[in-house]
């Protein structure tokens, strides 16, 4: 799959989709899916602008419903994030029950668990970045619930490879998987790939009924384990220029809307903390991409450094990602900006969110 970085190309993407399609074939891997997610994981667009510009098209609550159920799962995972801030990288509601292993599966970064959904996809994952949500929930539940692996460092090593790595969505959909942020672990059978992968496959460690999946020992393929070594190569970057006279709006890998106080004379810095990429690396090929997402922004100067180094007041839009930022904190975009308190689970906080959006 392709994804441009030119933002009349993603307007026009959102403009082509068709929500009806989405709901009636996203669970399958050539399904209708929007592919936002790498924009939507950046702040490149926003969730109250991609659901404005439905409305526009006069697609409304009722035909966009299970899409924009998907999207306050990112609004949810989002929120989670603010209320828990690191925490979100530990097991938050229990500890993962039955982990042998940690690292990831050898067979998973040679693409030879035996499972060719899956294998197939993985070939090339490092290369496009982008995997269908349900192969990652397949994947997740083949290492923590086949192979018991404690979900942290998969988690670590997926969020780096993909282009639309969000650390709350990525995160806490491991643990979901894992069941350490649900109800009871995530399991699949051969059964349910082959429906919605389209292959004929048998045989497998996954082909038997889901009663006698979370009994079975770890399969043979999954035993040989690797440590991860995930490398993070700074960009290059210039002296920054600061016209004192005026304001700078700050900007982070996580919050780059060109649409941001556009047409206001400014400064205009994306800050990339090396502190934070030491402990949340991504691929050069992810880098490359927010780096040209960045292009759309008029202006816009290039800072590996730690923000408080800047010793300047910064006007930012307000994120998870920049908790300790000093400066103008403006609200973070959301559907429901007056939904307040912490939600046990997503559907909790969708019953609320979906009557206020009618």
């Amino acid at each position: 799959m392709n994804f441009p970085t030119k933002l009349t190309d993603v307007y026009q993407r959102i403009d082509a989709f068709d929500p009806e399609h989405y709901a009636r074939t996203r669970n399958f891997i050539d399904g209708g899916v929007s592919y936002l997610s790498p924009y939507l994981s950046r702040g490149f667009i926003t969730v109250p602008q991609v659901v404005e510009r439905l409305k526009v098209r006069g697609i409304g609550m009722k035909q966009a419903e299970k899409f924009i159920q998907e999207l306050a799962w990112r609004e949810f995972y989002t929120r989670t994030w603010f209320q828990k801030g690191d925490q979100i990288f530990e097991d938050i509601r229990h500890p993962q029950e039955g982990v042998e292993n940690h690292g990831i599966p050898e067979a998973v970064l040679k693409a030879n668990t035996g499972i060719h959904a899956l294998d197939s996809h993985l070939t090339d994952f490092w290369k496009t970045g982008y995997l269908h949500n349900h192969l990652r929930m397949y994947l997740a539940a083949v290492i923590c619930n086949m192979g018991k692996y404690h979900w942290r460092e998969p988690a670590d090593w997926l969020y780096y490879h993909l282009l639309d790595s969000d650390l709350a969505s990525n995160a806490l959909s491991w643990q979901w998987c894992a069941g350490t942020f649900s109800n009871k672990p995530y399991f699949v059978n051969q059964e349910n790939i082959n429906k919605y992968c389209g292959t004929e496959q048998s045989g497998t460690f996954l082909d038997v009924d889901y009663e006698i999946l979370p009994t079975n020992p770890v399969p043979q393929a999954l035993k040989k384990s690797e440590k991860l070594n995930l490398v993070f190569t700074p960009p290059e970057t210039k002296p920054l220029e600061i016209q004192e006279n005026l304001p700078t709006f700050i900007y982070t890998h996580y919050t780059l809307d060109p649409t941001y106080h556009m047409g206001e004379e400014g400064n205009r810095i994306l800050v990339l903390e090396p502190s934070h990429f030491k402990k949340h690396g991504i691929s050069p090929k992810t880098l490359n991409f927010i780096l040209s997402l960045a292009e759309n922004i008029h202006g816009l100067q290039v800072y590996y450094g730690e923000y408080a180094d800047l010793s300047l007041q910064g006007i930012f839009r307000d994120h998870p990602i920049n908790a300790h930022f000093k400066g103008i904190r403006e609200r973070h975009p959301t559907l429901a900006p007056d939904l307040v308190g912490e939600f046990p689970s997503f559907f909790s906080f969708w019953n609320k969110l979906s009557k206020q959006l009618g």
